[in-house]
Formats: structure tokens, C-alpha cells, sequence
């Protein structure tokens, strides 16, 4: 299994809506992708590493796919509707991370 990341750096002016993200986003990303996507999570960013440090991420969302094949097969199709939406949510230029899940 891979899990495809969307990391969303954080900064002095960087803005997340993660209402819309949740609301309208994510959503439409599942809708379009369909079948094989197998799962999504999000996270929303609390903290750094150390007390009072403010998170190196605004938040992250995860899609969770058998390969990366099927989730180029999956993506490639819908990938310039999906980015479109990117500035509705957020001001920052996502980070995107593949990695293989083993547990």
C-alpha cells in the first residue's frame, strides 16, 4: 500500500481554511478518484517539536492507494480540477510526499 501525502507549509502568512477542506475538498477529491482510493485522512497542525513553536505544517491530508500506479491511473485524469481548487482552501504551495505504508 501507498500513501500519497499533501503537506501544507505553514509561515507568516499562510492561511488554511480546513472547514472547506473538509467540507468541499477532500470530498470531491474522493468523488473523483473513486474505487481506488481506499482511504483518506487529514491532519491539522497543533505544534512544533518543541513547547511553544508553532507546527512546520498548516495541515496534511493523506490518500491511501494499492500503488503508485493506480494512483497515477486514478489522479492523472482529474489533477488539473483538483488543483484548481487548491487556492479556494489555502495560500501555500503544497508539499506532495509518496510513501510505501509496512504496518
Amino acid at each position: 500500500m501507498i500513501k500519497v501525502s499533501v503537506l501544507y507549509p505553514n509561515g507568516l502568512q499562510s492561511k488554511f481554511d480546513l472547514d472547506y477542506y473538509l467540507r468541499e475538498h477532500m470530498p470531491m477529491v474522493q468523488r473523483l478518484l473513486g474505487a481506488p482510493l481506499q482511504r483518506i485522512a487529514v491532519e491539522y497542525g497543533l505544534a512544533g517539536g518543541v513547547p511553544g513553536a508553532p507546527p512546520p505544517f498548516l495541515a496534511a491530508g493523506h490518500l491511501y492507494f494499492q500503488s503508485v500506479e493506480t494512483f497515477q491511473g486514478a489522479f492523472a485524469p482529474h489533477a488539473e480540477k483538483i488543483m484548481a481548487d487548491v487556492p479556494r482552501y489555502t495560500n501555500t504551495t503544497p508539499v506532495i510526499q509518496i510513501s510505501e505504508v509496512k504496518l
